[in-house]
């Protein structure tokens, strides 16, 4: 590649870190004089890339928003970090890109690399493995994406077409909706966005894989106190409505049992006036915190409370107390060396 060339692409590269670049920084950084900058710039004018010149004491030159995205200049790490992140995201289902989207843009970003850099990562995606199956796909469509996000951001009310129920207090549905949207989540490969659902009168979790059509509408709210959007979509998941609610006892501070507890399935609050201070009996002088749990099954649940490793006691339903005392029995089995039972 010719010096001058070289110059301009690297140019390119300057102005597609953001911000303005005043002429003399460019001079210094390309070891070319001023005159040259601007002959640079032109060049790249001519490309149709959108450079704009910004006048003034702190002026220069910035790339403006295009009819195009301008030519893309990756160093080896840049090109590998976008490759992998491509990869990743379509096995976690975080890549927000419906149908072959993530392949196709992956294949146009090596189609442009050069022969010496494509073999190497070539060699890096065939020889990776991940230790986790790929999730199934549950990327929502950017028309629902991107209008979801700009109503998000400047707190405007959302139209949207739904299907399926959603998680939160009382029951989602399908139809239309008006939202207030508060934020948008990304939990376990699946995109959320909570808010306030104006139709129902409540607030809401909605999956953005069932959005099939979103729409801005004018006007403003202002979001209101309290947790932030994810600490409002694990609540929604943990509270969503199951065949099991569970609650039970564990001695401990609320604290100390969230952190061993998933957020999604568990709601963890101080127990109200049990062990909270002196003469408390069972509790005292330690506290207890209360733990509600919505389970399909239960019969996962007697391993979970025993990695807790505190004092705990079932206060319902009766179902699992029974389950507990079997894991007891068969723990006190294995500890003495006892046959297992049939």
């Amino acid at each position: 590649m010719s010096r001058p060339v070289s110059r301009v692409l690297t140019l390119l590269e300057l102005l597609q870190s953001g911000g303005v670049r005043t002429v003399a920084e460019l001079a210094d950084r390309l070891g070319v004089g001023e005159r040259t900058v601007r002959r640079y710039v032109d060049h790249l004018v001519d490309l149709d890339v959108p450079v704009e010149s910004v006048r003034g004491r702190y002026g220069g030159y910035r790339l403006a928003p295009g009819h195009r995205m301008p030519p893309l200049m990756l160093t080896d790490d840049e090109a590998l970090a976008v490759l992998l992140g491509l990869v990743a995201g379509r096995r976690t289902g975080i890549t927000a890109a419906a149908g072959t989207a993530g392949e196709t843009a992956a294949a146009k970003v090596r189609r442009v690399l050069p022969e010496r850099l494509r073999h190497r990562l070539d060699a890096v995606l065939d020889s990776l493995t991940f230790t986790t199956a790929p999730t199934g796909s549950a990327a929502p469509e950017a028309a629902v994406l991107l209008p979801v996000a700009d109503a998000v951001r400047h707190h405007r009310p959302l139209a949207i077409r739904y299907t399926g129920g959603s998680s939160g207090s009382g029951s989602g549905g399908s139809g239309e909706r008006t939202v207030y949207p508060y934020g948008l989540v990304a939990h376990a490969g699946r995109w959320y966005v909570t808010g306030r659902d104006l139709s129902a009168g409540a607030d809401r979790t909605f999956r953005l894989d069932r959005i099939h059509g979103a729409r801005v509408l004018p006007g403003t709210f202002e979001p209101p106190p309290g947790p932030g959007p994810a600490e409002r979509v694990l609540t929604a998941l943990a509270t969503a409505p199951y065949r099991h609610e569970v609650t039970v006892r564990v001695r401990g501070t609320a604290e100390e049992t969230r952190a061993r507890l998933p957020r999604s399935v568990a709601v963890v609050a101080a127990a109200d006036g049990e062990g909270q201070g002196e003469g408390k009996g069972e509790g005292e002088g330690e506290g207890w915190c209360r733990v509600e749990i919505r389970a399909e099954r239960l019969d996962w649940l007697p391993g979970l409370l025993a990695s807790l490793d505190r004092p705990f006691v079932v206060e319902r339903p009766d179902e699992l107390r029974g389950l507990v005392a079997d894991l007891a029995d068969r723990l006190m089995d294995a500890a003495r060396g006892t046959p297992p039972r049939d």
